[in-house]
């Protein structure tokens, strides 16, 4: 569990259920971090639910904002680093960009040989979750070319005022898709600026 669930905060603080219908049109001046809100003390459990995941296993994992360093990044109990801006970025992505709209994309460069290419691909999910019913929540496909017939694909969708309520990686080979890992928020708390 531990090597899929630090993207709740980084990729996801890396990090429901269903997809609903896709709208083109922004919230009224919504900007990433009311998708992503940031702050010291903040909270977020997430359920496994990952297919692969064996009998047994924890479940659970509570990721919680500890800091704030310096340079504005707000430091998380999983090592993640997160800050609010044009877009919501870690230090090595940006994670979730404006204008949330349906069709917004970014590329965020990993290496000399490696991309990750986003797209918001809804901005009226609704997502149930253990954590409660969640709408207007914006789902962010991120898509990275892993090997020449290969892609890795994350969605994550960002409920408003809440953050990250469900994360889910698919991989996908030679046009096969098979799911490798899904998280769901179970429960949340918001921290103080």
């Amino acid at each position: 569990m531990a090597r899929n669930m630090r993207p709740l905060l980084a990729l996801p603080l890396l990090a429901a259920l269903s997809g609903c219908a896709t709208a083109s049109v922004s919230p009224p001046r919504a900007r990433p971090a009311d998708y992503y809100p940031l702050a010291v003390g903040s909270e977020w459990t997430w359920e496994d639910q990952s297919p692969q995941l064996p009998a047994g296993a924890p479940s659970l994992r509570t990721v919680r904002v500890l800091e704030r360093t310096r340079d504005g990044f707000f430091r998380d109990s999983a090592r993640g680093e997160l800050r609010p801006g044009a877009c919501v970025e870690d230090r090595a992505r940006a994670l979730l960009c404006g204008p949330i709209a349906v069709g917004t994309r970014w590329t965020s460069v990993l290496s000399p040989t490696s991309s990750e290419h986003f797209e918001i691909v809804s901005v009226t999910e609704r997502v149930v979750t253990p954590a409660g019913i969640f709408e207007a929540c914006v789902k962010v496909r991120a898509v990275t070319r892993a090997a020449a017939d290969t892609d890795l694909i994350n969605e994550t969708s960002y409920a408003p005022g809440v953050g990250p309520v469900r994360i889910e990686t698919i991989t996908v080979a030679n046009g096969k898709a098979v799911p490798q890992f899904r998280a769901v928020l179970r429960a949340w708390r918001q921290g103080s600026t």
